[in-house]
């Protein structure tokens, strides 16, 4: 479960950046009279026009609620809604539609999780396991959860090239370990974590796993019956589709036995004011009107990216990173955050006496977006001794030209600070 490597010459066609970005309409745009350079798709994807056309002609030609009308637009929308669903369970390869899950997103989906299963199962003295790179929204929960039952949160550490120590990973696993929850790429860094040892290591310790892919499963395929974790999350934002959409996988037989995180309509199989029954997988977590056009709209990105090949959109991310990386190592001031053997395609850095903000000032004043900040991992800030980084993330439509633009962009800052 790694960022696919750049393939040798031949191996596999890398994409026509040109010609793929030419499907993305808000690409073409000038932002302070340069040609946009977008390289903050670690935050969100731009989105093509094929995924904007699904969500209008849903809005325009089917709008109604799903699940409970016998009228035509009802039934429409269901379909595609359903369709959707069983899309998302081929792209991971789940065993049924049963363990996936629309949220609102990652964030959404890892609140489940600990709300309805750790809620439910996590007692006084429990641990939960986490690593030192993690989102806030892989951390936060997790401190809310143990604040409530009394359970512990442990804390796996990294090596100041931002790769996890697995010695030490597997050292804190004990037989108090419940669960264990980790990214698959650090969003902050780059760093590809091993997730499938990561799951083996836990599962021979008792815990169940719960993985952060909303920066893996954008630049790499996964695969939930190869993986053997017990949760996934992702975004649609980050995939190319829609904001407000999310996926949780979870295996059934765990989904089945947690508890409704939330009530309301479809939820349900019985009401009365006695009490109430639930409904069967997935509907026993998706209570009320879901996000009918943004799962919609995640099913058109998932057919894009399937169209182009994933393994061709990793091979054309990786060769960006390696020829940014380059960049970054003969540019004079800056400082690589993040620098593990494994990396998904995330380019952190500094720029010596330049606040990152400032970067990212000059840097949209030359028509190039990145993200600055401390990318909601402010542990991984702490571990590397700075307030925050300049973050650029590269997509399927980005190319050399595109990195090109942000070193001019770059030397345009240093420039600017030395006078």
């Amino acid at each position: 479960m790694s960022v696919v490597k750049i393939a040798p010459r031949g191996a596999v066609a890398l994409l026509d950046a040109a010609s793929v970005r030419a499907d993305f309409p808000i690409l073409d745009q000038q932002v302070n009279g340069r040609p946009l350079t977008y390289l903050d798709n670690g935050a969100t994807t731009q989105k093509p026009q094929v995924v904007i056309d699904a969500t209008t002609h849903y809005y325009r030609h089917d709008n109604a609620n799903i699940h409970r009308g016998v009228h035509a637009l009802s039934q429409r929308a269901t379909e595609a809604f359903d369709s959707a669903r069983e899309k998302v369970r081929a792209l991971i390869n789940a065993s049924s539609t049963a363990e996936v899950i629309f949220t609102r997103g990652t964030t959404e989906a890892i609140n489940l999780v600990a709300q309805s299963y750790g809620g439910s199962q996590l007692e006084a003295g429990d641990e939960v396991l986490v690593t030192a790179m993690e989102h806030h929204a892989n951390i936060v929960p997790w401190q809310l959860l143990c604040a409530k039952t009394g359970a512990v949160l442990k804390v796996a550490p990294m090596d100041n090239q931002g790769a996890l120590l697995l010695d030490s990973f597997a050292a804190l696993l004990s037989e108090r370990t419940r669960l264990v929850a980790v990214a698959h790429v650090s969003n902050a860094l780059g760093t590809v974590n091993p997730v499938a040892e990561l799951v083996r290591l836990a599962r021979a310790a008792g815990a169940v796993t719960m993985i952060d892919g909303a920066q893996g499963a954008p630049h790499n395929r996964v695969d939930m019956q190869a993986l053997g974790c017990d949760f996934y999350a992702f975004s649609g934002h980050k995939l190319y589709g829609p904001t407000g959409i999310g996926v949780l996988y979870g295996r059934e037989a765990l989904l089945d036995a947690m508890p409704p995180w939330q009530g309301g309509g479809d939820m349900i199989r019985t009401v009365s004011f006695e009490g109430s029954t639930w409904n069967d997988l997935p509907a026993k977590f998706e209570a009320g009107t879901p996000h009918i056009a943004g799962a919609i709209g995640l099913g058109a990105a998932i057919d894009y990216i399937e169209a182009l090949g994933l393994e061709r959109i990793a091979a054309h991310e990786q060769a960006l990173l390696e020829y940014a990386t380059g960049r970054a190592l003969d540019q004079p001031g800056m400082r690589i955050i993040g620098t593990a053997g494994e990396k998904a395609a995330i380019l952190s850095f500094s720029l010596a006496g330049i606040h990152p903000h400032d970067v990212a000032t000059i840097l949209d004043h030359e028509g190039v977006a990145i993200r600055a900040g401390h990318h909601c991992a402010m542990p991984v800030m702490t571990h590397f001794k700075v307030s925050a980084t300049a973050r650029a993330s590269f997509g399927l439509y980005n190319n050399h030209a595109d990195v090109d633009a942000l070193f001019r962009a770059i030397t345009r800052a240093q420039e600017f600070f030395s006078q």
